[in-house]
């Protein structure tokens, strides 16, 4: 193989492709990248056997071929190449080697057969749509930081997605929780979606889908199966194992009779909350919001280092009552919202709080309360 490339296309290229290997592996095939020239295209590979993408971008090929090197190797030297410089790529002819030339910087690099890099074979898809990358993005923005950490609760590591009714109307509604706080965002469903398997995305991939959409005016093509999900963005295609596990039926914990209404303006509260949560300690983040009418005082205490509280005006008109919340999670969840007020709809010190986006009617959250 020799191919010659401008190094911002093979950058650019790298970029979304490198970030898929692990820099620890066990099985040194992984630590890779595959190249393959032909037919005026360098096309890049990369999987950890669970997430593959792969990304094509146009090349002068010499002599076709395909290899693997190290891929954060070979970004790296890339990266640190100059700007506008052009990059040739060459096999030594027993191909146990690879030549990066560019300018008077010459580098060699061990390479592996091509032979040995595994193929995430993707199977059928048995449903496929298309919808605007903004779109995707913003149900991925809305629901991932909900999504859990904790490995035993493995169906709780990403985003479910599946397509539901609401009053007659198919939407398509991206879901994420981890047991204190759940987020829920839907859209219009597009033509293809109807009948597709409830799936969850893993929290990997859905990152790295989250760096892919940033382009607002580029569309996303979905395929999707019961184990695997495909999207195509522009050149960059990502196929993905999904989580083999039953997502929780969420709607359970989605409070139907809160009927007490609080109605704050969204920034006002939240550097408020950020103000307070100064005093909290890493561990308990707790605050406590005591509310009545027309008033919202935020309290935090804490034995190591003091005490503090902020008053928000606040639209209230029930019962007064006392409630805490994880800081971190209130303001997580406020940083969502679109809205310039903010609605907390409550039900007593122990149940959940469900929460609305006043500029946005599909999103819905929930958070369970703390005791302080």
């Amino acid at each position: 193989m020799r191919v010659t490339i401008e190094r911002s296309n093979l950058l650019k290229s790298l970029n979304h492709v490198h970030r898929v290997v692990e820099r620890r592996n066990t099985i040194p095939i992984l630590s890779n990248v595959l190249l393959q020239g032909e037919d005026g295209v360098l096309k890049l590979k990369a999987t950890d056997l669970d997430l593959e993408v792969t990304e094509s971008t146009d090349a002068a090929i010499d002599m076709a071929g395909a290899t693997t090197v190290p891929a954060h190797l070979l970004y790296d030297i890339v990266r640190k190449l100059p700007d506008g410089a052009e990059v040739m790529l060459a096999n030594n002819e027993d191909g146990t080697a690879m030549s990066v030339v560019s300018g008077r910087s010459s580098f060699r690099l061990q390479c592996l057969p091509q032979s040995d890099f595994p193929e995430l074979t993707a199977g059928s898809f048995t449903h496929t749509f298309r919808m605007d990358a903004s779109a995707l993005k913003r149900l991925i923005d809305r629901t991932n930081f909900a999504i859990s950490t904790e490995e035993t609760r493995y169906y709780l590591n990403g985003i479910h997605l599946y397509a539901g009714e609401d009053d007659g109307r198919l939407e398509l509604r991206a879901v994420a929780t981890d047991g204190h706080r759940l987020a829920r965002a839907a859209m219009e469903a597009p033509s293809g979606a109807e009948g597709m398997p409830a799936i969850i995305i893993p929290r990997k991939t859905v990152a790295e889908l989250q760096k892919l959409v940033d382009a607002p005016d580029m569309q996303v093509t979905i395929e999707v199966s019961d184990v695997k999900i495909r999207f195509t963005v522009g050149t960059v295609v990502l196929t993905s194992k999904l989580i083999d596990g039953t997502f929780p039926e969420y709607k359970r914990v989605i409070p139907a009779g809160n009927d007490r209404k609080l109605v704050i303006d969204r920034q006002s509260f939240a550097a408020s909350v950020d103000r307070v949560s100064t005093i909290s300690n890493e561990k308990g983040r707790a605050v406590k919001l005591s509310i009545s009418d027309g008033l919202l005082t935020l309290t935090v205490n804490n034995p190591d280092s003091g005490s503090a509280t902020d008053e928000v005006p606040a639209g209230y008109d029930s019962e007064p009552m006392e409630i805490g919340f994880n800081s971190k999670y209130l303001l997580d969840i406020t940083s969502q919202l679109s809205g310039k007020e903010a609605v907390f709809m409550l039900a007593d010190a122990g149940s959940p709080m469900l929460v609305r986006d006043e500029g946005d009617e599909h999103l819905v959250y929930v958070l369970m309360p703390m005791r302080v």
